[in-house]
């Protein structure tokens, strides 16, 4: 009992000091980017340059992983859209060579790029993205191997929620 109300005082010591805290722009900045990819390209780049240049000091957070994978992602969409399919295949294979993070390990990564490579017939990069994301995905239930089977019959893999992580 005496262990239970110490916990309960812990918690909310320490919640109360969180919920002070302003939430640093560095664990955000990934979603507000993805949102801006399709409403803005000059800012989604800057959004996602920003993402990259602070995440290069937090290789021991666990969001680095997502920051990496997502500001990648978003680069090689923008690329893409700019007509720049080699450099939108790079920024694929940068965003699959992320060191995962807790959601990435879990549910997997985005599959937007990965998609939109596919539709303009990009298949080894996207094949080569599949293998980098097995280094983290390890539970991927077999869907990477789905995946790899139907990109490379040249059909188009139905990637469900992995379009929206």
């Amino acid at each position: 009992m005496k262990l239970l109300f110490i916990g309960a005082i812990i918690f909310f010591i320490t919640s109360t000091i969180f919920a002070q805290q302003e939430i640093p722009r560095y664990y955000s900045l990934a979603g507000i980017t993805k949102a801006e990819v399709n409403k803005d390209l000059k800012n989604a780049k800057k959004l996602a340059e920003e993402l990259l240049r602070l995440s290069s000091t937090e290789a021991k957070d666990w969001n680095y992983g997502n920051a990496l994978h997502d500001a990648n992602m978003v680069l090689g969409q923008i690329a893409l859209r700019e007509g720049n399919i080699v450099k939108a295949e790079e920024y694929l294979l940068k965003s699959g060579s992320t060191p995962g993070s807790p959601q990435l390990n879990s549910f997997g990564p985005n599959m937007s790029l990965a998609q939109e490579l596919l539709q303009a017939k990009r298949v080894d990069a996207v094949l080569e993205y599949f293998k980098l994301c097995s280094e983290f995905w390890k539970n991927s239930r077999g869907r990477l191997k789905i995946w790899t089977t139907q990109a490379e019959a040249g059909q188009m893999p139905d990637f469900g929620a992995n379009l929206f992580y």
